[in-house]
């Protein structure tokens, strides 16, 4: 019997911000080191520990709107030429959701400089305390770099940097905080740590949230437009993945809560391409070798991001192993049939059924005897489950009503998000 998922959210939240550091090795650990900084200021100011909690998980995932890589790259200048864009992004992308809720606007304005309306409001709206401390986090973090070794002949610099914007980009109070914080070493030591997030659980003591199978269903699904929204062509995917795949399973006889753990599947099964650039998800010719290999390596990023939340075991595999085959020719593990459990199986139908028949900018979706063509070529091939295939193939117009609907709702809030984001 498959137990019900139980995971503590601060887990979940390090695992899939290790997802969008994937972007570029050279964000790598940005955001922990941003949540550490914020942390320990906010800490230094004495705050209660419910704050301290939103500075985390805002600092978690503060660049969650960066969704691209030149815009991941531009948010480690210290000097930013469009600060607003991303945290914008980021605020839609979070407000929607429940355990977000509280940090959807310490992430929105976690780029307004103090000295606009004396860090009182931004654009008509009150900016947060939190956003202040972000703020000056996120601009540490940026100074430190990536090595631990220097960071100590490094920090008498970053304070002189800091106190030249305190009144302007900083608060003052919060300047004479990191300035408390910066004369011990340990503090520099932990926060240029290439093992910054064992610091970060280690030193800081939060609340056990747990998420169960809905609310976990919910983060899922917004972690499945961070994965599509950064490319109109691949915009609805996953929700047209997850619909697709917990129907199946359904018709296949998994339960109502193994049903909603393939729909989780389905959200996070292409959370390994977030290592892929934009510019090779949206190119329009031929993938060179290499570029190839670099989209080939997506499931395992997938499975090893997902790895480590140990109730989510079933998960990982249904969603990682899509790319796999029967006769063990599949990637990038080439697990064979006899590794392959049933919603694996189910994933990799429902993968290949919405990647034929959904309509991408540049092609209109199969129809249905080309698409049933293609299912059956590739079961005589070993790639993909005949027991399966055949489900698909008997109800197939109502797999592919629940298919459309889902990929029209992700539509619209992908219209919706780019329109509040003002493109």
């Amino acid at each position: 019997m498959i137990k019900q998922p139980k995971i503590h959210l601060f887990d979940f939240i390090i695992s899939l911000s290790e997802a969008v550091d994937l972007i570029s090795p050279l964000v790598a650990n940005h955001h922990f080191k941003v949540a550490y900084i914020a942390y320990m200021i906010g800490a230094e100011l004495r705050l209660p520990p419910e704050n301290l909690n939103d500075l985390v998980l805002a600092g978690a995932l503060h660049d969650i709107g960066a969704i691209s890589l030149k815009e991941r790259l531009d948010a480690l200048q210290f000097e930013l030429e469009n600060p607003y864009q991303h945290a914008e992004m980021g605020y839609l992308l979070l407000r929607n959701y429940g355990p977000f809720l509280q940090i959807a606007d310490i992430v929105r304005f976690h780029h307004v400089p103090w000295n606009r309306g004396e860090g009182l409001e931004f654009k008509g709206k009150k900016v947060p305390q939190g956003s202040h401390i972000l703020h000056i986090a996120d601009r540490v973090a940026v100074l430190t770099g990536n090595n631990q070794q220097e960071i100590l002949s490094k920090s008498k610099d970053i304070i002189k940097k800091v106190e030249s914007q305190s009144d302007k980009l900083f608060a003052p109070e919060l300047v004479e905080a990191f300035k408390s914080l910066a004369l011990k070493e340990s503090f520099w030591l932990e926060a240029a740590s290439p093992s910054i997030s064992s610091v970060l659980t280690s030193r800081i003591t939060l609340p056990v949230v747990e998420l169960d199978i809905e609310r976990l269903t919910e983060i899922a699904k917004l972690f499945s437009q961070i994965i599509d929204f950064r490319s109109r062509f691949t915009a609805t995917h996953s929700s047209g993945v997850a619909a697709s795949a917990e129907y199946l399973a359904k018709l296949c006889g998994f339960s109502g809560r193994e049903c909603l753990m393939m729909r989780i599947a389905g959200y996070l099964h292409d959370l390994g391409k977030l290592a892929v650039p934009v510019e090779i998800l949206e190119k329009n010719g031929q993938l060179t070798k290499e570029e190839f290999e670099i989209v080939r390596a997506h499931p395992f990023f997938t499975y090893r991001i997902l790895e480590p939340l140990k109730d989510l075991e079933e998960i990982a595999a249904w969603a990682s192993f899509h790319h796999e085959r029967l006769d063990g020719s599949g990637y990038p593990f080439h697990h064979r049939a006899y590794d392959l459990p049933l919603g694996s199986r189910i994933m990799s139908v429902a993968d290949v059924f919405c990647a034929i028949t959904e309509d991408r900018p540049y092609r209109k979706g199969m129809p249905k005897e080309q698409a049933v063509k293609v299912l059956d070529d590739m079961v005589k091939n070993s790639a993909l489950d005949a027991y399966v295939v055949e489900v698909l193939k008997s109800n197939f117009d109502e797999v592919n009503e629940f298919r459309k609907i889902a990929q029209s709702s992700a539509a619209e809030e992908y219209r919706i998000f780019y329109e509040g984001a003002g493109f």
